[in-house]
């Protein structure tokens, strides 16, 4: 995919002295750029994931078997309130 940018020339002259003293291009400086907050991004989310599993675990308890049922839920007189 071709992305077009509107930069600076002066820093575009810049990263590309400093892409060379890298022996590598600007396009490859961006390209690892982009990919490199791609996988922070993913690795952040993961681990955020990993947290609320390990929180779920931690608090969760064993209620004992279901004596109700969902009927019996919505089976009760409705609350009119004010009147």
């Amino acid at each position: 995919m071709k992305i077009t940018l509107r930069i600076d020339e002066e820093i575009v002259k810049k990263v590309r002295k400093i892409a060379i003293d890298k022996n590598t291009t600007l396009t490859a400086m961006v390209r690892h750029y982009l990919t490199s907050i791609a996988s922070k991004d993913s690795a952040a989310r993961k681990a955020d994931a990993d947290k609320l599993m390990e929180t779920f675990e931690k608090v969760s308890r064993d209620m004992g078997p279901r004596t109700w049922t969902r009927e019996e839920l919505y089976d009760r007189p409705r609350c009119v309130h004010g009147r």
